[in-house]
């Protein structure tokens, strides 16, 4: 939670104050565009993007105590800009350096690299009340004041976040069966 006499200070202009504010929350805000966007390049650009606006637009924010959740905001419409400039290229990451996997850890991170995979399919307004709901452990309330956005279409978004990633999930095992049901019979 930031100090509403810093935000306050902030807000007419003192430099002192923003960089303060911007240093407490640097960390946490590039962790929630990192979730969102899955690209640790892209979300450093979001997040700076994000407070340069802030420094922008902080004179004409109307409370000072709401602060946090208008940052948010910006992160997370920036990661929306971020995610709509740049057409997503297909990437390998290598979760584990390093020597030879056991089969459990090598099951893992084909788990792993599923459940990033559907994630990655969803439209990023789904990804950002997903990872407000289960990353950053905002309530939907909390969420739709983040976001400026009615408390229906949060749980909405979260409701058709989660049946898309189920339903590319199941797509991902599909193709698997098949596949293993011809090559038996």
């Amino acid at each position: 939670m930031s100090d509403i006499g810093e935000v306050r200070r902030a807000m007419s202009g003192d430099h002192d104050a923003y960089a303060a504010l911007v240093g407490a929350a640097s960390t946490r805000l590039y962790a929630l565009a990192c979730l969102i966007l899955r690209d640790s390049d892209r979300a450093e650009d979001a997040t700076q993007e994000a407070f340069v606006r802030a420094w922008r637009e902080i004179p004409r924010l109307r409370e000072a105590d709401r602060f946090d959740a208008w940052l948010r905001r910006l992160v997370v419409n920036a990661c929306y800009d971020e995610g709509r400039r740049i057409t997503r290229r297909a990437e390998v990451s290598l979760l584990h350096g390093g020597g030879g996997f056991s089969a459990d850890s090598a099951s893992a991170m084909a788990e792993t690299d599923r459940v990033e995979r559907a994630f990655r399919r969803l439209p990023l307004d789904q990804r950002a009340v997903l990872v407000l709901q289960y990353y950053i452990q905002l309530s939907h309330s909390e969420i739709a004041d983040t976001l400026g956005i009615p408390m229906g279409t949060v749980k909405s978004r979260v409701r058709y976040g989660i049946a898309a990633m189920r339903a590319a999930l199941e797509a991902d095992e599909r193709p698997a069966e098949e596949s293993s049901g011809r090559r038996s019979a």
